[in-house]
């Protein structure tokens, strides 16, 4: 029999899964903050469970590695990303022309935009500074394939993170 308390904890579980499954597809797009809203979704059931008087030691454990991976999924985005760029000699100057143009049009357009946006960014400005064509398609080459293997990562990272709080939840 269903009992409000019952419904309450379904109703919990089921919205922090839907938010962790949108950071955890969310993350196809570059500057999606998907890790973060995994990191969060976990800490407002930690939160609700703590107020609730249900949090054990082991779930306090779980949400602490928990946390630790979102830490570094936050720095493992950039790392990738930025050191396949350098390795091309983009310097930091198209990095950020890049990001901040895809950034302010996934305000401004759909998030998606970005997805678009950020390398034919980073190719314009690559293209304004080098003059080159080739040039310009080896930055922006270099970001698409960091972007790529960022993805993966974080992906996993994050499926790691929606595991972890699974069994926290539900075991």
């Amino acid at each position: 029999m269903l009992t409000w308390p019952v419904i309450g904890e379904l109703s919990l579980k089921s919205i922090t899964l839907t938010f962790m499954l949108v950071g955890l597809f969310g993350l196809i797009i570059p500057i999606f903050p998907g890790i973060a809203i995994i990191w969060l979704a976990a800490l407002v059931y930690a939160l609700v469970s703590a107020a609730a008087g249900t949090m054990t030691g082991w779930d306090w454990f779980l949400f602490v590695l928990v946390t630790l991976l979102g830490a570094g999924g936050g720095v493992v985005d950039n790392i990738i990303i930025t050191a396949k760029l350098r390795e091309t000699g983009t310097p930091w100057r198209s990095i950020l022309i890049g990001m901040a143009v895809g950034l302010v049009a996934s305000f401004f357009l759909t998030p998606f935009a970005a997805l678009f946006i950020t390398p034919l960014a980073l190719y314009a400005a690559e293209y304004a500074r080098l003059r080159d064509r080739a040039g310009a398609f080896q930055s922006t080459k270099a970001f698409l394939i960091g972007f790529g293997w960022t993805f993966l990562a974080l992906f996993a990272i994050g499926s790691v993170m929606i595991g972890l709080w699974m069994l926290w939840a539900f075991i």
